[in-house]
């Protein structure tokens, strides 16, 4: 990583609503819809609709304040503990969660739930299941070998992580490390969900170049059986938008779990 080029998630952050504006809003120049919101809802929708992966506790520890891969989800289990790598995510998903002025509109997204479950009275109720369901939202430290810590949390029946590997890591070595702290928050036999972007070096947020670590299929499957899980579903999506603003090739959506 050229860290006079790039700056480090970890060290300096980024500004999570300009991400939320840049990358998932209905904005009629969005061009990254079917990248960052179709196809990971998509996803989702056809591996819990199998109805493997449900319980009491899913835990959510994703990069940025985006919160609607969780609309799918939060119909399966009882609570959503949402981990934020800094306050101003807290306050982001904070804000949309009790319908304060200035909240992310993420209304842009019931259409996509509409033709996923096809029953409009039910993606109406979406929202509120889903804030319901988001029980806590606490601050997590990837440097911490407890990402929680000094707070200790019970182990999650499913984790799911979009992107946050991706933006704290350096080389394969520190995803590797990353990775076993992010493990150590599911209890034996539960499902992780991972979602990221391959070969990626940037992402622009504002006047940002934020630093992606750059890894590819090959590599996002070994560190899984290496660690000893087994992948229950890979996919990868080809990159639509045309756009620097960032250089991922395609997007990856993986389920595993641990036996």
């Amino acid at each position: 990583m050229d860290s006079s080029a790039h700056k480090f998630y970890p060290v300096h952050g980024f500004d999570s609503r300009e991400h939320l504006e840049t990358y998932f809003s209905n904005k009629a120049d969005m061009i990254f819809g079917d990248d960052f919101n179709k196809f990971p809802m998509e996803w989702l929708h056809h591996v819990f609709s199998e109805g493997h992966i449900k319980g009491d506790l899913l835990i959510d520890i994703s990069i940025g304040s985006f919160i609607h891969h969780l609309y799918t989800p939060s119909g399966y289990f009882n609570q959503i503990l949402v981990l934020k790598c800094s306050e101003q995510c807290i306050m982001e998903v904070n804000k949309w969660i009790n319908t304060r002025t200035g909240a992310f509109d993420w209304s842009h997204i019931m259409p996509y739930i509409k033709c996923l479950e096809g029953n409009s009275d039910q993606c109406q109720d979406k929202d509120m299941t889903l804030k319901m369901t988001i029980t806590k939202i606490m601050k997590c430290v990837t440097d911490n070998e407890n990402l929680t810590d000094p707070e200790v949390i019970p182990p999650a029946d499913c984790v799911i992580s979009g992107a946050l590997l991706d933006f704290i890591s350096k080389d394969q070595d520190d995803y590797i490390n990353n990775f076993r702290k992010l493990v150590k928050l599911l209890k034996p036999g539960g499902y992780l969900i991972l979602i990221g972007a391959l070969n990626t070096t940037y992402m622009m947020i504002g006047q940002d170049k934020i630093h992606v670590f750059r890894y590819d299929e090959k590599f996002a499957r070994k560190v899984l059986t290496d660690e000893g899980f087994v992948i229950d579903h890979c996919a990868v999506h080809k990159k639509t938008a045309v756009s620097d603003l960032t250089d991922y090739e395609a997007f990856i959506f993986i389920t595993a779990h641990r036996e």
